[in-house]
């Protein structure tokens, strides 16, 4: 029988601002973090969270990763002591592209000065698995520990590897997550030959002038207990993760398949071990990028899993507030959906003004909306999806 798994607490930095609180409060409210077409965590400063030595150690990404697993913990009542011995708590972080703002300019540095310029600190700092690494350091974690890089599903991919970690009884607690420094130059120019962000600078989810995603970073953590220790000690849950499914498309590097088959798979797994009907499900946390492809296949696996239901499911999209957060997307997106279901509303994907055939769900334009279950006396469960290049599909389902 597999082990019960409670979420116990959730930490984020992201361009709506510094803590879980702020990013739910202001994506509710219709704010949007995006400045001059690129979501900047710009009231972010490491200094308040971060030692001098930690800062000039680690590449942006961590010290984001390590920003919002300091707000997860405490949240969880971990902030002076683990509940647990540290050889029964894991970390495992995701995130797409780790330190290329240290790789570009260490880059950089050698070319204009030389190998003796270069940095001791830079294949540490560049490293994708440096802030699981560094979380585990500060907080004496000492059972399994690993990054995930699966591009934009890495967050999504990371929780869900930690959700078997606890269902196994490897480990009784782990802390796990997503983050991402990308907003480089030579990432902005990548994606931008590619054509896949926005020439417009505005994330448009859903609606037929999307032309693209913007650029954002951030971070997002979870601290992950089995359901019945985190309760022997006390700890009043926020949700718990029911199911994750995961799937191939094994189609293209960065198209999607078209008729949707992985991500509808990857729901309907989720929802399979979660034990949940298609016509229970409250919420939809979409993959939502913006991108003319992207939006249409989502839109199609979506109703492929959820049928006439589909039509009254509320489904939005947070990277219509932040933009797109590549491999921190899903971690963030999971907080996010977790918060939404304890507060039984629909937050709203910006930005939505114009259908477009085919994409006919209710995205939740502009205005947060109640759930269903906000007026019936039971829990509220959503699924958060996260599809990435490589054809990568992840899907969490999770109840509050």
């Amino acid at each position: 029988m597999r082990r019960g798994v409670a979420i116990t607490g959730v930490g984020a930095v992201t361009p709506l601002g510094v803590g879980a609180e702020a990013l739910i409060d202001r994506w509710v409210a219709g704010a949007s973090g995006i400045e001059a077409g690129l979501g900047r965590c710009a009231r972010f400063d490491p200094r308040q969270t971060l030692t001098r030595k930690q800062l000039h150690r680690s590449d942006r990404f961590t010290q984001l990763a390590l920003t919002a697993a300091t707000e997860a913990l405490a949240g969880a009542g971990w902030a002076d002591e683990l509940p647990y011995p540290p050889e029964r708590i894991g970390c495992i972080v995701g995130s797409g592209v780790g330190g290329v703002e240290t790789l570009t300019r260490q880059q950089a540095t050698l070319q204009a000065r030389g190998v003796d310029a270069c940095s001791p600190l830079g294949i540490p700092m560049m490293m994708a698995n440096a802030a699981s690494g560094a979380i585990a350091m500060r907080y004496g974690i000492t059972g399994p520990n690993w990054c995930v890089a699966s591009a934009c599903a890495a967050g999504a991919h990371a929780i869900g590897t930690a959700v078997r970690l606890v269902q196994a009884g490897e480990v009784d607690a782990i802390v796990t997550g997503g983050a991402e420094a990308g907003i480089d130059p030579l990432v902005v120019a990548a994606f931008a030959r590619m054509r896949a962000t926005s020439r417009t600078g505005i994330s448009r989810p859903f609606d037929a002038r999307r032309d693209g995603f913007v650029l954002g970073e951030g971070a997002g953590m979870l601290v992950l207990e089995e359901a019945e220790a985190a309760r022997a000690r006390g700890a009043e849950p926020l949700g718990r993760l029911l199911g994750y499914g995961a799937t191939a498309d094994a189609y293209h590097l960065t198209a999607p398949e078209p008729t949707g088959s992985g991500p509808a798979r990857a729901m309907a797994l989720a929802l399979g071990e979660a034990g949940v009907d298609a016509e229970d499900v409250d919420y939809v946390n979409a993959h939502g990028t913006a991108t003319p492809l992207n939006d249409r296949v989502e839109t199609a696996a979506i109703k492929r899993v959820f049928g006439p239901a589909a039509a009254a499911l509320p489904v939005s999209s947070l990277k219509s507030a932040i933009g797109h957060l590549l491999g921190a997307s899903g971690a963030v997106e999971a907080v996010a959906t977790v918060l939404a279901l304890r507060r039984r509303i629909a937050p709203p994907t910006l930005n939505w003004a114009a259908a477009e055939e085919g994409l006919d769900l209710d995205y939740v334009p502009v205005r947060a909306k109640p759930l269903r279950a906000a007026a019936h006396a039971r829990r509220a469960v959503g699924i958060s999806n996260s599809f990435g290049f490589g054809g990568h599909n992840a899907v969490l389902c999770i109840a509050a």
